[in-house]
C-alpha cells in the first residue's frame, strides 16, 4: 500500500511570507545530502527540502561505511535526525533515481536538484585473475560487516586461509585490516552486523598484509587511523627497516607535509618497537611497501585466489608535477593468501541525462554548479547542482562534506538571488506534491522518516539484549516489512 504522506509534510505548512517556496530535492541521504539540506533550510526561509535515497535507511556512509568500532563518528546522525524532523524537510527512502524517478522528472518537478548520491562502485586493477573467488573490493567488505542490504550475502571466506592481502594503504584499507585483526570480544559491543561478528569469531586469518605501490612517506592514511591499528592488542607489527630509508625527495615531502611526517614517524617507531620476531600466538600485521600487483594467481582448485604476484617498484619523479610515482623494476615475487581486499578507491556511477567525467569519476562542476561537459566552453545546467564525492571524488572524512555542502549551497543561494532559478508563472514547480504523484503512478512504496524510526527502534531494542548499540536489520525484505508494519 502506497504511503501518501511523509512525516512532516503538510500542504499548508507555514512558509515565510516574504518568500515564495523554493522546492529543493536532494538525491542521497549521506553526510553530503544532509548537510546540504540543513544549510538550505537555514539559508532560505522558503526552502522545502525533500531527500530521496535508494535505501530504506538514511545516513549513507555513516551507517554503512564508518567502521563499527568508531561510534564517535556516528554521533552526527543525531544532528541529521533533527534536520529530518524539520517541518520543511521530508525523507523518501526506497526511491531509486533512474527507475522510480528520472533526473528529467525531478528537474521538471523541483526548482533545484542537488545530486549527493556518492560513490557506489569500485575502481579495478584490470589485471589477470581479478575475477577469482576470494577477491573483493574493500567497499564490498565494509558494506558486508556494516550490514548494508546489498552485501548481506557476500559471505567472504575467512576460514580456509591464514593470510589476507589488502591492496592499498589508505584509511579504508586500515579499517578492513583492523576489523580482520581486532579481538572479537571488542567488536561484540559495537553495531557490527551479527553475521559478520559470527564469521570473524570463526576466522582463521592470522596475518594481514597491507600492500602499497610507494613508500611509507607516501602512505595515504592519516596519523589517527594508523596510530589505532598500530596499537591493537595481541598484534605483532612487521615493517622492513630497508623500506624506511628515505631519499632527499622523501625528506622534501615530509618537510612540506606535517601529516606525511607524522605517519612516517609512527611507522618508524612501530618498526623499532616490534623489532624482535614474535614467537607467541599473536596475529601479524605486515606493511609491505614498494610493491604493485601484476596478477592474481589461483589456488589448486583453479577458481579461488591463492596468491598475488607483486612487482617490486622504485620511486621516480613524474617530470611534470614533481610528484614521486611508482615505477616497476621487472622483479617479481608471489605473496600467498586466500583472501584479497582491493582498497584502491570508490567510484561514482553516471545516470541518464547527467554530464559525467568518466576519467575522474565526478560530475563536472563549478563550485557545485553542474556543467554541461568538461570543456572550457561548458555551460551551467540551470537548477542542477552536485555535492560530496560525486562533486570532488571519494576523498576526505565525514566533516569534509560540511564545507563541500556550504560551497554548493552558497552557489544555489547566489543563483536564486540573481533570479537564475525563477520559473515562468505558468510553469511553477510542484515540488513535493509532484514527487508524490510520480511515485504513486509508478506504485513505488517509499519509506518516510517516521517509518525509518520503526526500523531504528527495532534495531536498538534487539541490540540492548546483546549489549550492542543496535542489532542491524540487513535484509531488504525485512527492512521494508518493518517499515510498513512496525
Amino acid at each position: 500500500m502506497l504511503v501518501l504522506r511523509p512525516m512532516g509534510f503538510s500542504t499548508s505548512a507555514p512558509v515565510a511570507s516574504t518568500r515564495e517556496p523554493l522546492h529543493v530535492c536532494v538525491v542521497g541521504s549521506g553526510p553530503a545530502g544532509f548537510y546540504t539540506a540543513e544549510k538550505m533550510l537555514k539559508g532560505h526561509e522558503g526552502a522545502q527540502v525533500d531527500i530521496i535515497d535508494r535505501l530504506p535507511t538514511p545516513f549513507g556512509l555513516v551507517r554503512s561505511g564508518v567502521a563499527p568500532d568508531h561510534p564517535e563518528t556516528k554521533i552526527v546522525v543525531n544532528q541529521f535526525s533533527r534536520v529530518a524532523a524539520n517541518a520543511h524537510c521530508s525523507f523518501f527512502g526506497n526511491v531509486t533515481l533512474g527507475s522510480d524517478v528520472s533526473l528529467s522528472e525531478l528537474r521538471k518537478t523541483y526548482d533545484i536538484v542537488v545530486l549527493a548520491y556518492g560513490a557506489e562502485s569500485d575502481r579495478s586493477f584490470g589485471i589477470p585473475g581479478e575475477d577469482l573467488r576470494g577477491i573483493h573490493s574493500a567497499r564490498e567488505f565494509v558494506w558486508w560487516y556494516n550490514g548494508h542490504p546489498d552485501m548481506c550475502n557476500l559471505a567472504p571466506d575467512l576460514k580456509n586461509t591464514d593470510s589476507a592481502v589488502v591492496l592499498g594503504q589508505g584509511n579504508v584499507a586500515l579499517d578492513v585490516a583492523r576489523i580482520l585483526l581486532r579481538c572479537t570480544t571488542e567488536l561484540a559491543s559495537t553495531d557490527i552486523a551479527g553475521y559478520a561478528l559470527d564469521a570473524l569469531r570463526s576466522s582463521t586469518i592470522r596475518k594481514v598484509f597491507l600492500v602499497g605501490r610507494r613508500g611509507p612517506v607516501q602512505a595515504a592514511c592519516t596519523a589517527k587511523e594508523l596510530r589505532e591499528i598500530l596499537g591493537l592488542k595481541n598484534v605483532h607489527v612487521c615493517i622492513k627497516e630497508a623500506d624506511l630509508v628515505t631519499s632527499p625527495a622523501d625528506k622534501e615531502e615530509m618537510r612540506n607535509s606535517r601529516i606525511k611526517r607524522r605517519v612516517y614517524e609512527l611507522l618508524s617507531k612501530a618498526a623499532t618497537v616490534h623489532q624482535e620476531k614474535s614467537n607467541d600466538d599473536r596475529k601479524e600485521l605486515h606493511f609491505v611497501f614498494f610493491r604493485k600487483p601484476t596478477r592474481f594467481l589461483p589456488s589448486e582448485d583453479g577458481t579461488t585466489v591463492g596468491a598475488v604476484e607483486l612487482e617490486k617498484t622504485h620511486l621516480k619523479d613524474d617530470g611534470v608535477t614533481g610528484k614521486q610515482v611508482a615505477v616497476g623494476t621487472c622483479e617479481f615475487e608471489d605473496l600467498k593468501c586466500g583472501l584479497v581486499l582491493k582498497s584502491i578507491g570508490y567510484k561514482s556511477l553516471p545516470i541518464e541525462g547527467l554530464p559525467f567525467d568518466k576519467y575522474r569519476g565526478v560530475v563536472p562542476n563549478l563550485r557545485g554548479r553542474i556543467l554541461s561537459n568538461e570543456s572550457e566552453t561548458a555551460t551551467v545546467e540551470p537548477g542542477l547542482y552536485v555535492v560530496g564525492w560525486l562533486k570532488r571524488g571519494p576523498t576526505g572524512i565525514v566533516a569534509t562534506n560540511l564545507h563541500c555542502a556550504e560551497e554548493t549551497v552558497a552557489s544555489i543561494l547566489e543563483d536564486e538571488k540573481k533570479g537564475v532559478l525563477v520559473a515562468s508563472s505558468d510553469s511553477k514547480r510542484q515540488g513535493r506534491r509532484g514527487l508524490l504523484e510520480i511515485l504513486e503512478q509508478k506504485n513505488t512504496r517509499y519509506v518516510p522518516f517516521h517509518d525509518w524510526e520503526k526500523i531504528d527502534s527495532k534495531e536498538k531494542t534487539a541490540g540492548q539484549l546483546k549489549n550492542k548499540p543496535r542489532e542491524k536489520i540487513t535484509a531488504w525484505d525485512e527492512l521494508l516489512k518493518i517499515a510498513k508494519e512496525g
